[in-house]
C-alpha cells in the first residue's frame, strides 16, 4: 500500500475509550479481545498529529440499562425502559473510580489531552459515539467545535471497540464534514462480523482504512 501523506497542521489524533473496562483486564465488564494492546499504536499515531483527543464512557451501576444476565448484553430493552438515548442492555461497565473506568497505561491523563469528553452519565443515556452525548446526534459533546476551531480537517481515529463506539464516533466525524482515518492497529472489536461490517460501511461513506500507522508519512504537501 502507498503511504498516505499527512499534513500535522490539521490532522487529529483520536483515542475512542481506550478504557481497561474493555479489556481482559477487567473479564466482568466488557472484554474485548486483546483490547488492552493498542496503547503503542494509539500512541504513534497521535505523532502524526496537531492535537490529540480522548474519551471515556462514564456510567452508574444504577444506569436503566445495566443486567446482571448475560443472556441479555446487546439485547434491546423492553418498551418500559427503552428511551431515546438507551437502547440496550449492557453489563456494568466505566464506573468513576474503578479500575475499569481508567485510560490503558501508556496513555496520557485525560488532562493532558488537548480536548477530552466523558459521555454516558446520565442513568438513561448510553451513547455510542463521543461527538454527541445523545443517539439522535443533536446534544454535542463539543468535539466537533473544538476540531474545527483548531482547523482540523482529517481525523485519525482508533480506540475501543471497533465495531460500538469507534464506528459511532468515525461515522458522526464523517457527517460532519471530517475526512477519517481509520487505524485498524489501534482498534479491537467485539466480533470478527461486526468489525468487516463497521469497516465495509465507513469504506463506503469515505473512510480511508490503514493497517497501522506504518502507512501514514508526513508531508507538507495536499492530501492524497
Amino acid at each position: 500500500m502507498e503511504k498516505i501523506k499527512i499534513i500535522k497542521g490539521c490532522t487529529a489524533s483520536f483515542d475512542v475509550d481506550a478504557q481497561k473496562c474493555f479489556t481482559p483486564l477487567c473479564p466482568n465488564e466488557l472484554p474485548v479481545p486483546e483490547g488492552d494492546q493498542i496503547v503503542e499504536e494509539l500512541n504513534k499515531q497521535a505523532t502524526f498529529a496537531k492535537v490529540r483527543i480522548g474519551s471515556k464512557d462514564a456510567h452508574s451501576p444504577q444506569a436503566v440499562w445495566v443486567t446482571n444476565d448475560p443472556t441479555k448484553i446487546a439485547t434491546p430493552l423492553p418498551e418500559g425502559l427503552r428511551g431515546p438515548n438507551v437502547d440496550f442492555y449492557w453489563p456494568v461497565h466505566a464506573v468513576p473510580s474503578t479500575k475499569g473506568f481508567e485510560l490503558l497505561e501508556g496513555l496520557p491523563t485525560p488532562k493532558d489531552y488537548d480536548y477530552f469528553v466523558w459521555k454516558g452519565m446520565e442513568l438513561d443515556m448510553h451513547p455510542y459515539g463521543a461527538c454527541f452525548h445523545d443517539l439522535s446526534d443533536k446534544f454535542s459533546t463539543g468535539i466537533i467545535e473544538y476540531l474545527k476551531s483548531q482547523y482540523i480537517t482529517h481525523v485519525i481515529v482508533a480506540g475501543l471497540a471497533t465495531d460500538f463506539c469507534v464506528f459511532t464516533t468515525a461515522k458522526q466525524l464523517i457527517n460532519s464534514g471530517f475526512k477519517i482515518i481509520l487505524n485498524k492497529a489501534g482498534c479491537r472489536g467485539i466480533s470478527p462480523e461486526g468489525c468487516a461490517k463497521a469497516i465495509s460501511d465507513l469504506t463506503a461513506l469515505g473512510a480511508i482504512i490503514i493497517e497501522s500507522s506504518d502507512d501514514l508519512i508526513l508531508s507538507q504537501a495536499m492530501y492524497k
